[in-house]
């Protein structure tokens, strides 16, 4: 078992995928594509077919299920699981990361970039940790450059190669075989935070999250999520935050990340609402994590 295989999801994703295939056309060594539909209503099925990529009809299932259904059609050594609204803007990123893959034994995820270029916060360190209640009062920016890489790794100057808590799973390769081992995903979880249990479930198995910020993909975030949710569903990801975290960590850990959390909606907003901003999204969180609490 050799090459790479990659894993995409779909859900009328398909102006998105449009753009990933037309990416993924100008890599050396074509790769093993296995997209599932996960119940689209657009024509992003076909236009995986017509590309020539192999597609699975999984029905209305999660994002974790229906990677876990691709996966079990890859036949290389190193598969990639790519979100549709990906971009492989650098040609080599996939050679990278396979290469990575096989030197070492780790989720490996490049550095995420919005369409205009800037870094996403795609990788954090674990959370439930006391060390994240400093940065939550005072802004990473302001903290020492260990510190702000320590709280923010996603800021992390490349070339440097790092380990990091988890890190946002719209870019993930490592080995085929230890994604299976993993699950990688929990079917029960249908969506959000599905990344978050899968590093911290590697870390407790011994598998680093390791960022890459010399490997860069381009990344449009909330393709689905955002129109079906009406926006930032931020109820629903408070709750499953506290889940995870939970299930992984601990009661503690739980008691420390809402902390955090807690901390770090009310100084920004705050910030914000001083400098005459609008604050309405950290005011929402704040809310969204009390009712969570309260639950």
């Amino acid at each position: 078992m050799s090459g790479t295989g990659i894993v995409v999801v779909l859900h009328d994703s398909a102006d998105d995928l449009r753009r990933l295939l037309g990416s993924l056309a100008a890599v050396a060594v074509a790769p093993q594509v296995v997209v599932v539909d996960a119940g689209s209503q657009d024509d992003g099925p076909q236009l995986a077919r017509d590309w020539g990529a192999e597609v699975v009809e999984a029905g209305d299932v999660g994002f974790g299920a229906a990677n876990n259904i691709g996966l079990e059609r890859i036949d290389a050594s190193v598969t990639l699981l790519l979100n549709p609204d990906i971009v492989v803007g650098d040609v080599t990123a996939i050679e990278k990361l396979t290469r990575h893959a096989r030197r070492e034994d780790a989720l490996h995820v490049p550095r995420l970039l919005n369409p205009d270029g800037s870094v996403q916060r795609s990788a954090h360190p674990v959370p439930g940790r006391v060390s994240a209640l400093l940065p939550a009062i005072v802004h990473p920016r302001a903290l020492p450059g260990p510190l702000r890489h320590a709280a923010d790794p996603w800021r992390a100057d490349a070339p440097d190669d790092r380990p990091v808590g988890w890190a946002i799973a719209a870019a993930v390769a490592a080995r085929t075989d230890t994604l299976r081992r993993l699950g990688p995903f929990d079917p029960a979880q249908f969506l959000f935070y599905e990344d978050l249990d899968l590093c911290l479930r590697a870390r407790a198995a011994g598998v680093p999250t390791i960022l890459h910020p010399g490997v860069t993909m381009e990344h449009r975030g909330g393709h689905s999520t955002g129109p079906a949710y009406g926006g930032e569903p931020h109820e629903l990801l408070a709750v499953r935050r506290r889940e995870v975290v939970r299930a992984n960590l601990g009661a503690r850990a739980v008691s420390l990340d809402d902390a955090a959390q807690a901390l770090t909606f009310a100084t920004r907003g705050a910030g914000r609402a001083a400098l005459r901003r609008d604050a309405g999204r950290e005011w929402a969180q704040l809310r969204a994590l009390r009712a969570a609490r309260r639950g």
